[in-house]
Order: structure tokens, then C-alpha cells, then sequence
């Protein structure tokens, strides 16, 4: 699968772009602002500060607890990963993700202190190459769109799972009357404006629940948090207007950036966190 953001992130990380750097060096996802308000969308320093805490948001979900052994699926720079070994003594962390370079980066970002330990396998989300209940938890952060298969995502989830474990995710849920667009991204039509990639964003809560009941899983929680995300936006509008993305501006226009912001701020795709627990 290409992901050309991830392409161009990487290229300007290895040049040295040092606000790529404060702001996705760590984490390939969108802010979350306790105030939205507040948020500066000038300053790369602050959107890193969000991108944390909006992992910070799932690992309070999640309930985490020293000696268990997490997955981070599509684990990205790894940024998460060395979030929950910081906050937590004692774990068995293994980051998941099917483009060795990020999990290059994940290495060399999250190390294990005295006690824990830190793994990372190159694989497939929708086919986990681990055993039946080897995991206390799994994550999924902002990813799960770009996977073949919700259904078979988490029926390997549920398959990995111990008794009590739980999976959270984040993901972009559409309003029922939106989702026949979800698939949008997807076509090649609109490859020259859409530097995210193939994209499904097609699976409503309803369809998350129907899923996760067809999978052995139950829904515990769903979290709309869209009004703390939106910042994400102008801070993307800032730094393609300003030039200061270089080669990342390039397919990521302000009118694909401000369709997405209509879309969260009308209702039709909301950002929402939800924790899965095995039935």
C-alpha cells in the first residue's frame, strides 16, 4: 500500500526539516486540545504537544498497568509506544507495522528502560503473526482506515486477545448519511489532491458494533472527540500556506485540508475513540 505522506514525512525528516521534526517526528497523527482555543496553529512545538496528548487520550482508555504486554498496531514512528513506556514500568511493548522504515524510526524513537522490554515486527494488521492470547491490550491509533479489513482486523484482534483483554482504537466514524462517501479516497480520481492514501472511511458506529459483536468483541466505549481535533486543520493550512512543509505540501492543497475540516465541523466525519473488550 502507498501512503505518499508517509513518503514525504520521511524524506523531510532525513533532511533535517526541523519543524517536520517538532511536529511529526514523534507521531503521524492528528492534535487533540484539552481548549481548542488555545491551540497555535503556528507553531509546530504546539502540535507536537497535541499530537502526545491525543495519544495520551487512548493510553487513559486503555487502562494499561505494569507487567502487561501491549500491541501497538500500525505503530507508525513509534511515537505512542515510547508515550506508554515513559508513563508505565514493567511492559512487553511490540509495534506493529507493515513499512519496515517507520518501524526503523520506531527503534531508534521508543527504548525499553530496565524492566520492560520493546519489540517491533514488520507485518500485516489484518493477519497477526503472534499466538492465541498473547496480548492484555491492543492499539490502534489512527490507522485502522488504511487496513484491508476492519472485520478482519478485529477478528485477529479478538483471536490475540487474553481473557479480559481490550482493544482501543482511534478513528474517522462517519454520520449514517456520510458513509457511502467514505470510500472517496480510495479512487484514483482524486490521487493528485490526496496525499493520505488509500483510505476507507466508510465504517459507522453502528458497523462497529455489528463488527465487534461478529468478532467475539464488545463495545465499551465510543468517544466522539472531534471538537478537540479540529485545530489539526489550521495548523495543516498554516503550514502548506507558509511553504514551510516543502515537499510535504505537495497533494495536500488547502481545499483538500478545508473539506476535510467542513466534514468534522458539520458532524459528517467524526473523530472518535472507542475500547473494544473481549466478550
Amino acid at each position: 500500500m502507498t501512503l505518499p505522506y508517509i513518503d514525504l514525512l520521511l524524506q523531510q525528516l532525513a533532511r533535517g526539516n526541523p519543524e517536520m521534526e517538532r511536529s511529526f517526528g514523534r507521531h503521524i497523527h492528528w492534535g487533540y486540545w484539552p481548549d481548542p482555543a488555545a491551540a497555535r496553529p503556528d507553531s509546530p512545538e504546539d502540535y507536537g504537544r497535541a499530537a502526545e496528548r491525543l495519544s495520551l487520550e487512548l493510553l487513559d482508555l486503555a487502562a494499561i498497568e505494569p507487567g502487561m504486554r501491549v500491541l501497538d498496531a500500525g505503530c507508525g514512528f513509534g511515537g505512542t509506544i515510547a508515550c506508554l513506556e515513559e508513563r508505565v514500568e514493567g511492559l512487553d511493548l511490540v509495534g506493529l507495522n507493515i513499512d519496515p522504515r517507520q518501524l526503523q524510526r520506531a527503534a531508534m524513537l521508543a527504548r525499553p528502560r530496565p524492566g520492560s522490554r520493546i519489540g517491533f515486527v514488520a507485518a500485516d494488521a489484518c493477519t497477526l503473526p503472534f499466538a492465541d492470547a498473547s496480548f492484555d491490550r491492543v492499539l490502534a491509533v489512527e490507522c485502522i482506515f488504511h487496513f484491508p479489513s476492519r472485520a478482519a482486523f478485529l477478528a485477529e484482534v479478538r483471536r490475540v486477545l487474553r481473557p479480559g483483554g481490550a482493544l482501543v482504537i482511534s478513528d474517522f466514524v462517519p454520520a449514517p448519511v456520510f458513509a457511502p462517501l467514505g470510500r472517496l479516497l480510495k479512487q484514483p480520481a482524486l490521487r493528485r489532491i490526496n496525499v493520505l492514501g488509500e483510505c476507507d472511511t466508510s465504517c459507522t458506529e453502528a458497523g462497529y458494533r455489528r463488527i465487534a459483536a461478529e468478532s467475539g468483541l464488545r463495545v465499551t466505549l465510543f468517544r466522539d472527540i472531534t471538537r478537540h481535533t479540529l485545530p489539526t486543520y489550521a495548523f495543516l493550512k498554516t503550514l502548506v500556506g507558509g511553504g514551510r512543509g516543502a515537499r510535504l505540501a505537495r497533494g495536500l492543497s488547502t481545499p483538500f485540508i478545508g473539506m476535510l475540516d467542513l466534514y468534522g465541523r458539520t458532524g459528517l466525519l467524526r473523530y472518535s475513540l472507542a475500547r473494544f473488550d473481549r466478550a
